[in-house]
C-alpha cells in the first residue's frame, strides 16, 4: 500500500527475503522449478533407506540374511562408482540436466521393476540384488549433475547457497524419510516403499525435463561478473591460509576427471582429505549402535535419538554455509575437520549420556557446511567443460571411502570396543585436520619465502 506522501511502502520481510543469500537461487527460474523433484526424490531415498535392508530380510533365506543385507545395501550404492569409469565416454560433455534426468530414469525403471516383482512374489534375492545394482549405475553422474547444473546457472558468489538448498532437501530426507518408511513398512511392506521412491524419482525425471531446454540457454550465457569484493576462483576460495595458486588451464576435450583433478593445484589435497575424512568417518556407523547397546544399555529408541539429533544438527550447520562464503575456504574445511574429530571424542570416554548426545548434536553442525563448501571448491577449480567428470570421479571416490571404513569397523570394534572405536576415530580424524592445516600453512610460507 502506499503511504501518505503516495510512495510505496517497503515491506521489511520482502527486504529480508530478497538480502538473504539463498534468495537468487530460490527465485532462480530453473532451480526453482526442480527444487521440489529433488526434495521429493531425496524423500523416497530416505525412505529406501529402510526399506532396502528391510525388503532383503523378507528376501533372504533364514540362514544368510545377514550376507543378503549387505549386498543389497552395497548394490544400491558400490557401482555408482563403476559407472563413473566405465560410462565416462558416453556421458562426458552432456549437460547437467541431461546427466540428472537419465540417472532419474534409471532409478525409477529398475525400482519401479523391484517394487512390482517384490508384490507379485516374483522376485528373489540375486535379482533383487541386481536390480539395485543396475539403479545405482549412473548415480555419481546424477550427483555430477546436479552441482553443474548449479555452478552453470549461477555466480560464483551464490553457488554454495545454491549448493546448501540443495543439500537441505537430503538432510531432511534423512531425518523424516526412515520415520515415514517405518509406517509405510508396518502398514503396507517394503516393496510399496521401494515403488514409492521409483515414483518419485519420475518426478524428478520430468522436473529436469521440462527445464533442459531452458537449461542449456541459460547456461550458454555467462553469469554477472561478482562485485570485487566477491571470493572468486580457487585462489581466493584458499584464503590466507594458503598461497594463491595459478589459474587452471583449460583441460583437453578428451581428458578425464582425474586426469584434471591431477592438473589442478587444488583438487588432488581436496580429494585426499576427503576420501580420508570419509574413511575416518565408516566405524562410527558400526561403533555407534554397539556403544549404545553395550555401553549406555539403551535399546533401538535411544540409537534413533542419536541420528535425530545429529540430524537436526546437520540441517542447522548446512543452514549456516551461505554465511561463511566470505570467509576463507580452506581454513574453514580444516577446521570442519578437527571440529568433527573433537566433537566426537566425549563419545569414546565415560561421560554421561546428555554430554554424548550435545556433542553429537555439536559435531553434525559442525560438519554440516562440508558438501557445501567442497563442492564449491571443485565448482571454483574445475576448468570450463570438465566439471561433472571431475564431480562424477569424486563421487566415485567417496562411494568407495565409507563403506570400506565401516568394513574396517567391526574388526577395529571387535579388537578396540565400541567407545575405543569412537575414541580413535576421533583422535585419527583431528590428526588428519592438523596435519591438513600443516601443509597449508607450510605452502603459505613457501609461497611468501618465494616472493
Amino acid at each position: 500500500m502506499p503511504d501518505p506522501a503516495g510512495k510505496p511502502r517497503n515491506f521489511p520481510f520482502a527486504a529480508r527475503a530478497r538480502a538473504s543469500p539463498y534468495y537468487p537461487a530460490l527465485v532462480h527460474p530453473v532451480l526453482r522449478r526442480v527444487l521440489p523433484g529433488a526434495a521429493a526424490s531425496a524423500l523416497g531415498d530416505g525412505m529406501s533407506a529402510v526399506a532396502i535392508a528391510w525388503l532383503a530380510l523378507k528376501l533372504a533365506p533364514p540362514g544368510s540374511r545377514g550376507l543378503w543385507v549387505g549386498a543389497a545395501v552395497a548394490a544400491y550404492s558400490l557401482p555408482g562408482a563403476a559407472g563413473a569409469v566405465v560410462l565416462r565416454r558416453w556421458l562426458r560433455g552432456r549437460g547437467g540436466a541431461r546427466l540428472v534426468f537419465v540417472n532419474a530414469v534409471l532409478r525409477a525403471l529398475a525400482l519401479g521393476l523391484i517394487g512390482g516383482l517384490a508384490v507379485a512374489g516374483a522376485l528373489d534375492p540375486v535379482g533383487y540384488v541386481a536390480l539395485l545394482g543396475l539403479s545405482s549405475l549412473l548415480s555419481a553422474w546424477g550427483v555430477a549433475g546436479k552441482y553443474t547444473l548449479i555452478a552453470d546457472l549461477l555466480p560464483a558468489e551464490h553457488r554454495i547457497a545454491g549448493n546448501s538448498l540443495f543439500g537441505l532437501a537430503d538432510q531432511l530426507s534423512l531425518m523424516i524419510g526412515p520415520a515415514l518408511a517405518g509406517v509405510v513398512t508396518a502398514l503396507a511392506g517394503p516393496a510399496v516403499v521401494i515403488a514409492a521412491d521409483a515414483v518419485s524419482w519420475v518426478v524428478l525425471a520430468i522436473s529436469y525435463a521440462r527445464v533442459a531446454p531452458l537449461a542449456a540457454r541459460l547456461a550458454a550465457s555467462p553469469p554477472p561478473a561478482p562485485e570485487p569484493t566477491e571470493l572468486r576462483g580457487p585462489a581466493e576460495l584458499r584464503g590466507p591460509a594458503a598461497p594463491p595458486a595459478p589459474p587452471v588451464a583449460p583441460a583437453p576435450a578428451d581428458a578425464g576427471g582425474w586426469a584434471v583433478i591431477r592438473s589442478s593445484p587444488v583438487l588432488p589435497g581436496l580429494m585426499a582429505m576427503s576420501f580420508v575424512f570419509y574413511l575416518l568417518y565408516g566405524p562410527i556407523e558400526v561403533a555407534l549402535p554397539v556403544h549404545v547397546a553395550s555401553d549406555l544399555h539403551g535399546s533401538a529408541a535411544l540409537l534413533g535419538t542419536f541420528w535425530a539429533v545429529f540430524g537436526v544438527g546437520a540441517v542447522i550447520g548446512e543452514l549456516s554455509a551461505p554465511f561463511l562464503r566470505r570467509w576463507p575456504v580452506w581454513p574453514i574445511m580444516t577446521g570442519i575437520v578437527i571440529g568433527w574429530g573433537l566433537a566426537i571424542v566425549p563419545l569414546g570416554l565415560a561421560t554421561p549420556l546428555w554430554t554424548g548426545l550435545a556433542a553429537f548434536f555439536a559435531g553434525a553442525v559442525i560438519w554440516g557446511p562440508w558438501m557445501s563448501l567442497s563442492m564449491a571448491v571443485l565448482q571454483d577449480a574445475s576448468p570450463p567443460g570438465a566439471l561433472a567428470q571431475v564431480i562424477a570421479a569424486r563421487s566415485s571416490l567417496l562411494i568407495l571411502a565409507a563403506p570400506l571404513g565401516t568394513a574396517l569397523g567391526g574388526p577395529i570394534v571387535a579388537a578396540l570396543g565400541a567407545r575405543g572405536t569412537l575414541l580413535a576415530s576421533a583422535v585419527a580424524t583431528i590428526v588428519l585436520g592438523l596435519v591438513a592445516t600443516a601443509v597449508l600453512l607450510l605452502r603459505r610460507a613457501r609461497h611468501l619465502a618465494s616472493d
